[in-house]
């Protein structure tokens, strides 16, 4: 309860704040929306010049880009610590965090929060209807409840490979431009994994996970059996991700030698 009574008060706060700018607001919204629009134009572009991509049509593959953006727009959302080397390890606010009687994770997740980023959640939806409709799409009435635990598992597998990347600032204070790269590798579970090598398919199911983001879980509403297996796994993905997460922060959080080091 004290810590639902946090993350309430958190949010709170952070809608206040957010409300005393709303020009900013709208800007950072529209910016979101036109970078989703791009990466749509570019899946459109690509099926210009084919129907089919590795057995995909078009309509498929802009039903997983719709799915994908759900989970990411939750992720980006509450686990927005893409700078928490620079900020809280180089320039020491770690040591603030560490002051107080609450988890340091939960803390730096809420502190970080674009709540705005949930509006992905809207496109993403009206994009995997549209979508929908073109494939005459039909659910059962259990279909919300498997989508909601896909979202959820979805959100956890990139909230857990990031943690662990933020982790690495514990045992080295250094900058690094690895969080960058490893968003630009997490664009690639916008598509199926079909249409890679057998190493990088490897590399998007056990070892970066980002194919459970986004085409292993909408396979399982676009009926493709094949990779119903993979879709399933999706909750059990994320939890062991997110797991292993909080694990090896919890040891990099003792690790920690502090900003006068």
């Amino acid at each position: 309860m004290f810590y639902i009574s946090m993350f309430i008060q958190y949010i709170s706060q952070y809608i206040k704040t957010r409300l005393q700018y709303r020009i900013d607001m709208v800007i950072e919204i529209v910016s979101d929306l036109l970078f989703q629009a791009v990466n749509l134009v570019f899946i459109l572009v690509v099926f210009g010049h084919t129907q089919f991509l590795s057995g995909w049509s078009r309509e498929e593959i802009i039903f997983i880009y719709g799915f994908f953006l759900v989970p990411y727009a939750l992720f980006s959302a509450f686990f927005n610590i893409w700078d928490f080397n620079d900020r809280y390890i180089v320039k020491g606010e770690m040591d603030r965090i560490l002051t107080r009687p609450i988890h340091s994770l939960f803390q730096i997740i809420l502190e970080r929060m674009e709540l705005e980023s949930l509006f992905g959640v809207i496109t993403g939806l009206a994009v995997m209807v549209y979508a929908g409709v073109k494939l005459q799409l039909t659910l059962e009435w259990y279909d919300p409840f498997v989508f909601a635990i896909m979202v959820i598992g979805g959100a956890l597998v990139y909230a857990g490979i990031f943690i662990l990347l933020a982790s690495i600032g514990f045992w080295s204070d250094a900058r690094t431009s690895i969080m960058p790269m490893m968003y630009n590798i997490g664009n690639y579970g916008r598509y199926p994994v079909n249409i890679y090598n057998k190493v990088i398919r490897f590399i998007l199911t056990w070892v970066l996970p980002f194919a459970f983001v986004g085409v292993y879980p909408a396979a399982y509403f676009l009926g493709r059996t094949e990779w119903y297996f993979y879709a399933f796994l999706t909750p059990v993905v994320g939890l062991v991700f997110i797991m292993i997460a909080i694990f090896v922060w919890n040891i990099g959080v003792t690790k920690y030698r502090g900003a006068g080091n």
